[in-house]
């Protein structure tokens, strides 16, 4: 049949032309109209290595000579290219934003197969400089980027600790023998125990071992164990995968764990974990690696353990409820924060420093106290330490008329919070008079005493040596001075 020249176009193109013609006449034009409109096009072999650029890419790139390029990797003249993903799954990417340096530019990507459908390797083309095409769009883009980087700014300054060792207030020998132990143990990037009484400023001592120690510029992640519900707690800790539980979420929910990866999780009332779950703790901190709840990935991990407790760990282990080997690989390093009736001579100075705190969040002037107030309050016993000690000034700020505060106006709140001016102390039974025969418990209580008291004195008043020579553990010996009054001396 012939064909006659109306069914031919400019191009020489036939009408009703075999699709095997089509495209051997129409893929290089294709191929010149993109490498003209495109802001540039470049190639890959089937190793990802340039096979060519066309000079406008080049120059946008600031390279000056197109073939000092040719044979390198993609990645070493464009970093965020993503062409070798192209030739190894086959597959285009259409449309991408591209970023090179403090530009983007929008890209699309499509594999290059030879006659017989290998593939041979990849060609980009950049559709827009600065995608001033798609301002719209590319607003859009910028401002969710914009609150992004907010969001994450912000969530980083909340896992940043606040505080650092030496915002542990006072000079007694008790106090300064806790944080020259604080500041070895951020050297040493080991698992903490932090022990000592509620209110004695546990959690300050944890952040400022994080912000002195290696970890300081990763997350610092506080958790209280005993104020999570029992059935969450794994949940809050370890994570979850998709719909691990009923009522759990689709998406999957990170643990504390995670977010403190690289830095440091501080674990407040550990005792209070339960028993069924610290078997996944110890495994975790032997590991170095955790499995959500519901997942059979594991996940590894960079964190520190810094635990704290206020109960009698010893006591736990022996009556069963806490592990004996979690017990042990938590208490590597010990630190017992003292009380503060037992650094009396630190409470002038902590009271100073609290003043000038609760005036500064107040917004109100410091207040001062007179010399009788700071020796009616250096006599307390602060069963709550310092906790209490400022609940009670955050008190005598608001109720306060006036600049000073004396001891009629501090006694007035110690009465209206039941607090006693000194501690009861037990009193030892009366030595039993000449002739007279005293009965077994007294002379059983008065010999358990002397005992206890030599102990201490010849242990310096370390309690842990004291039970060793005792011969009886130390939950018991803190029960014994309980009981004879000297757990306070």
């Amino acid at each position: 049949m012939a064909i006659s020249r109306a069914d031919l176009d400019q191009h020489g193109l036939i009408i009703g032309v075999s699709p095997e013609r089509f495209r051997a006449v129409a893929m290089p034009l294709l191929f010149d109209h993109l490498n003209a409109q495109c802001e540039g096009t470049i190639a890959v072999n089937r190793q990802a290595r340039i096979v060519w650029i066309n000079d406008k890419y080049a120059e946008k790139v600031g390279i000056s000579d197109p073939r000092s390029v040719l044979g390198k990797e993609i990645e070493e003249v464009l970093p965020a290219s993503r062409l070798r993903e192209v030739v190894e799954s086959g597959q285009p990417s259409m449309l991408d934003l591209m970023a090179f340096g403090s530009e983007h530019f929008v890209v699309t990507r499509i594999p290059l197969r030879d006659e017989d459908g290998t593939l041979v390797g990849a060609l980009g083309f950049v559709l827009f400089d600065r995608a001033r095409h798609l301002k719209p769009l590319m607003a859009k883009f910028n401002v969710l980027q914009s609150q992004l980087v907010a969001t994450q700014h912000e969530l980083a300054k909340a896992r940043r600790a606040r505080y650092t060792i030496a915002g542990f207030i006072g000079s007694s020998p008790a106090a300064s023998e806790v944080k020259r132990q604080a500041r070895r143990a951020a050297q040493l990037d080991a698992t903490v125990l932090l022990r000592g009484e509620t209110g004695t400023g546990k959690e300050l001592l944890a952040q400022g071992i994080h912000n002195l120690s290696p970890r300081a510029n990763g997350p610092f992640v506080a958790v209280n164990v005993a104020a999570i519900p029992e059935t969450l707690v794994e949940a809050e800790l370890f994570g979850t995968a998709p719909g691990a539980f009923t009522g759990a979420d689709r998406k999957a929910r990170i643990g504390k764990f995670e977010v403190a990866n690289g830095g440091t999780l501080f674990l407040d009332e550990i005792g209070d974990l339960p028993l069924a779950l610290q078997a996944k703790l110890l495994r975790v901190l032997q590991e170095q690696e955790v499995e959500p709840l519901g997942s059979n990935q594991v996940k590894p991990l960079n964190v520190r353990v810094i635990a704290a407790t206020h109960i009698d760990l010893e006591a736990k282990v022996a009556a069963g409820q806490f592990r004996d080997d979690l017990y042990y690989r938590l208490n590597v390093l010990a630190l017992h924060v003292p009380p503060l009736r037992q650094r009396r001579e630190d409470i002038a100075m902590l009271i100073e420093h609290l003043l000038d705190d609760i005036a500064n969040r107040s917004g109100q002037a410091p207040m001062e106290l007179s010399a009788d107030a700071l020796t009616l309050l250096a006599e307390q016993p602060w069963s709550g330490n310092v906790r209490e000690l400022r609940n009670l000034l955050e008190r005598a700020q608001l109720a306060g008329e006036g600049a000073e505060l004396d001891a009629a106006r501090i006694g007035t709140l110690l009465d209206a919070s039941g607090k006693l001016a000194a501690p009861a102390r037990v009193q030892p039974p009366p030595a039993p008079q000449p002739g007279s025969t005293e009965p077994l418990a007294e002379s059983l209580a008065r010999s358990e005493r002397a005992a206890l008291q030599a102990a201490l004195r010849a242990c310096q008043g370390n309690r842990r040596q004291a039970a060793v020579q005792l011969g009886i553990s130390r939950a018991s010996l803190y029960n014994k001075l309980q009981q004879h009054g000297l757990s306070e001396r």
